[in-house]
Protein backbone atom coordinates (compact mmCIF):
# COMPACT_ATOMS: atom_id res chain seq x y z
CA UNK A 1 0.00 0.00 0.00
CA UNK A 2 1.11 3.77 -0.79
CA UNK A 3 1.96 6.02 1.59
CA UNK A 4 -0.22 9.05 2.91
CA UNK A 5 1.88 11.46 1.56
CA UNK A 6 1.92 9.82 -2.12
CA UNK A 7 -1.23 8.14 -3.00
CA UNK A 8 -0.96 4.90 -5.17
CA UNK A 9 -1.80 5.14 -9.00
CA UNK A 10 -4.66 2.05 -9.48
CA UNK A 11 -3.93 -0.42 -11.66
CA UNK A 12 -6.55 -2.05 -12.26
CA UNK A 13 -7.65 -5.67 -11.29
CA UNK A 14 -11.11 -7.12 -10.46
CA UNK A 15 -11.40 -4.75 -6.97
CA UNK A 16 -11.31 -1.57 -8.97
CA UNK A 17 -14.31 0.26 -10.04
CA UNK A 18 -15.56 0.07 -13.53
CA UNK A 19 -14.95 2.81 -16.19
CA UNK A 20 -17.23 5.72 -17.30
CA UNK A 21 -17.35 4.97 -21.14
CA UNK A 22 -16.53 8.31 -22.72
CA UNK A 23 -15.17 10.12 -19.70
CA UNK A 24 -12.33 11.99 -19.52
CA UNK A 25 -10.98 13.25 -16.20
CA UNK A 26 -10.43 17.46 -16.20
CA UNK A 27 -6.97 18.64 -16.60
CA UNK A 28 -5.46 19.20 -13.50
CA UNK A 29 -5.05 22.84 -12.50
CA UNK A 30 -3.51 24.13 -9.16
CA UNK A 31 -6.25 25.93 -6.34
CA UNK A 32 -4.01 29.13 -7.13
CA UNK A 33 -4.49 28.56 -10.77
CA UNK A 34 -8.35 28.45 -10.43
CA UNK A 35 -8.75 31.40 -8.05
CA UNK A 36 -6.64 33.68 -10.53
CA UNK A 37 -8.65 32.47 -13.57
CA UNK A 38 -11.56 34.84 -14.90
CA UNK A 39 -10.56 37.41 -12.14
CA UNK A 40 -12.39 40.08 -14.54
CA UNK A 41 -16.28 38.06 -13.86
CA UNK A 42 -16.80 39.26 -10.95
CA UNK A 43 -20.40 36.52 -10.94
CA UNK A 44 -17.73 33.73 -11.49
CA UNK A 45 -15.25 35.09 -8.49
CA UNK A 46 -18.31 34.82 -6.10
CA UNK A 47 -19.45 31.66 -7.36
CA UNK A 48 -15.53 30.25 -6.91
CA UNK A 49 -15.32 32.33 -3.30
CA UNK A 50 -18.62 29.98 -2.47
CA UNK A 51 -17.85 26.73 -4.01
CA UNK A 52 -13.76 26.77 -2.18
CA UNK A 53 -15.65 28.06 1.18
CA UNK A 54 -13.56 31.07 0.84
CA UNK A 55 -10.12 29.00 0.74
CA UNK A 56 -7.74 30.48 -1.45
CA UNK A 57 -4.82 28.49 -0.61
CA UNK A 58 -3.16 30.15 1.42
CA UNK A 59 -3.43 30.51 5.66
CA UNK A 60 -7.21 30.25 5.54
CA UNK A 61 -6.47 26.13 4.68
CA UNK A 62 -5.94 23.89 7.24
CA UNK A 63 -3.04 21.58 6.30
CA UNK A 64 -2.42 18.57 8.30
CA UNK A 65 0.08 16.88 6.10
CA UNK A 66 0.06 13.68 4.46
CA UNK A 67 -2.47 13.15 1.20
CA UNK A 68 -4.56 16.28 0.03
CA UNK A 69 -7.47 13.64 0.84
CA UNK A 70 -8.16 12.65 4.48
CA UNK A 71 -10.59 10.26 5.18
CA UNK A 72 -11.69 10.38 8.76
CA UNK A 73 -14.00 7.78 9.56
CA UNK A 74 -17.01 5.16 8.30
CA UNK A 75 -20.34 4.78 9.98
CA UNK A 76 -22.86 2.38 9.87
CA UNK A 77 -26.30 3.92 9.89
CA UNK A 78 -29.56 2.37 10.77
CA UNK A 79 -32.82 4.02 11.33
CA UNK A 80 -33.35 4.48 15.00
CA UNK A 81 -29.88 3.11 16.53
CA UNK A 82 -27.15 4.54 17.52
CA UNK A 83 -24.44 4.89 14.63
CA UNK A 84 -21.55 2.97 14.86
CA UNK A 85 -18.43 4.50 13.90
CA UNK A 86 -14.98 3.30 13.06
CA UNK A 87 -11.53 5.45 12.73
CA UNK A 88 -9.86 5.63 10.20
CA UNK A 89 -6.85 7.68 11.11
CA UNK A 90 -5.22 4.89 13.16
CA UNK A 91 -4.01 1.38 12.59
CA UNK A 92 -5.90 0.26 9.46
CA UNK A 93 -5.05 -3.59 10.53
CA UNK A 94 -7.40 -3.41 13.43
CA UNK A 95 -10.67 -2.24 11.70
CA UNK A 96 -10.88 -5.86 10.49
CA UNK A 97 -11.04 -6.74 14.07
CA UNK A 98 -14.37 -4.57 14.37
CA UNK A 99 -17.24 -6.24 13.00
CA UNK A 100 -20.47 -3.99 11.97
CA UNK A 101 -23.48 -6.08 13.00
CA UNK A 102 -26.89 -5.72 11.09
CA UNK A 103 -30.21 -7.49 11.64
CA UNK A 104 -31.15 -9.66 8.81
CA UNK A 105 -33.44 -7.61 6.26
CA UNK A 106 -32.71 -4.43 7.77
CA UNK A 107 -32.14 -0.73 5.95
CA UNK A 108 -29.06 0.52 6.61
CA UNK A 109 -26.09 3.08 4.69
CA UNK A 110 -22.75 3.45 5.31
CA UNK A 111 -21.65 7.27 6.06
CA UNK A 112 -17.88 8.80 5.54
CA UNK A 113 -16.33 11.34 6.75
CA UNK A 114 -13.22 12.66 5.22
CA UNK A 115 -11.38 16.30 4.40
CA UNK A 116 -10.05 17.95 1.40
CA UNK A 117 -6.56 19.79 2.55
CA UNK A 118 -4.41 21.54 -0.16
CA UNK A 119 -6.24 21.22 -3.97
CA UNK A 120 -9.27 20.88 -5.47
CA UNK A 121 -10.14 16.91 -6.13
CA UNK A 122 -12.26 15.91 -8.84
CA UNK A 123 -14.26 12.69 -9.47
CA UNK A 124 -13.72 11.52 -5.61
CA UNK A 125 -15.12 8.15 -5.00
CA UNK A 126 -16.06 5.69 -2.26
CA UNK A 127 -15.70 1.89 -3.62
CA UNK A 128 -16.49 -1.51 -2.12
CA UNK A 129 -16.36 -4.41 -3.09
CA UNK A 130 -17.68 -7.11 -0.43
CA UNK A 131 -16.68 -10.98 -0.49
CA UNK A 132 -18.23 -14.09 1.32
CA UNK A 133 -15.87 -17.12 2.02
CA UNK A 134 -13.61 -15.62 -0.60
CA UNK A 135 -16.06 -15.22 -3.37
CA UNK A 136 -17.01 -12.00 -4.32
CA UNK A 137 -21.10 -11.37 -3.83
CA UNK A 138 -21.43 -7.15 -4.25
CA UNK A 139 -19.19 -4.16 -6.38
CA UNK A 140 -20.01 -0.65 -5.50
CA UNK A 141 -18.94 2.46 -6.35
CA UNK A 142 -20.29 5.54 -5.33
CA UNK A 143 -19.41 9.22 -6.97
CA UNK A 144 -18.56 11.84 -3.88
CA UNK A 145 -18.02 14.23 -6.79
CA UNK A 146 -15.45 17.53 -6.60
CA UNK A 147 -14.67 19.42 -3.49
CA UNK A 148 -12.38 22.34 -2.49
CA UNK A 149 -9.84 22.27 0.52
CA UNK A 150 -12.02 23.02 3.47
CA UNK A 151 -11.51 23.25 7.62
CA UNK A 152 -14.41 21.21 8.57
CA UNK A 153 -14.76 17.49 7.53
CA UNK A 154 -17.28 16.85 5.04
CA UNK A 155 -20.00 13.85 4.81
CA UNK A 156 -20.91 11.58 2.19
CA UNK A 157 -23.78 8.87 2.62
CA UNK A 158 -24.50 6.36 0.51
CA UNK A 159 -27.95 5.17 -0.24
CA UNK A 160 -29.90 2.85 1.37
CA UNK A 161 -29.18 -0.42 1.25
CA UNK A 162 -30.78 -3.62 3.04
CA UNK A 163 -29.15 -6.27 4.64
CA UNK A 164 -29.72 -9.96 2.97
CA UNK A 165 -32.14 -12.02 4.88
CA UNK A 166 -32.36 -15.58 5.46
CA UNK A 167 -30.45 -18.92 6.95
CA UNK A 168 -28.26 -18.38 4.12
CA UNK A 169 -27.25 -14.73 3.98
CA UNK A 170 -26.34 -14.68 7.74
CA UNK A 171 -22.68 -15.09 8.59
CA UNK A 172 -19.57 -12.66 7.87
CA UNK A 173 -19.05 -10.82 4.86
CA UNK A 174 -15.58 -8.78 4.20
CA UNK A 175 -15.75 -5.25 2.74
CA UNK A 176 -12.74 -4.10 1.02
CA UNK A 177 -12.93 -0.18 0.46
CA UNK A 178 -10.95 2.52 -0.94
CA UNK A 179 -10.73 6.31 -1.61
CA UNK A 180 -9.75 7.49 -4.36
CA UNK A 181 -9.98 9.83 -7.36
CA UNK A 182 -10.22 10.91 -11.23
CA UNK A 183 -6.66 10.23 -11.25
CA UNK A 184 -6.83 6.83 -9.93
CA UNK A 185 -4.94 8.05 -6.95
CA UNK A 186 -6.32 5.85 -3.89
CA UNK A 187 -6.21 8.03 -1.16
CA UNK A 188 -6.89 5.41 1.56
CA UNK A 189 -7.32 1.40 1.18
CA UNK A 190 -8.68 -0.37 4.30
CA UNK A 191 -10.70 -3.93 4.94
CA UNK A 192 -13.87 -3.98 7.12
CA UNK A 193 -16.31 -6.74 8.11
CA UNK A 194 -19.72 -6.75 8.16
CA UNK A 195 -22.03 -9.83 9.81
CA UNK A 196 -25.42 -10.19 9.19
CA UNK A 197 -27.43 -11.41 12.29
CA UNK A 198 -30.65 -12.92 13.25
CA UNK A 199 -30.88 -10.17 15.72
CA UNK A 200 -29.16 -7.32 17.14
Amino acid sequence: MASEADPAVATGGEDEPEETPGYKAPEKKSLKEITELDQDDESLVKYKQALLGGGGGGSDVLDEGGANVLPKAISLVVVDRDDVAIDLTGDLAKIKATPFTVKEGSSYRMKIDFRVQREIVTGLKFHMATYRKGIRVDRRTHMLGSFGPKKEVQTFSTPIDEAPSGMLARGTYTMKCKFLDDDKHTYKEWECQLAIAKDW
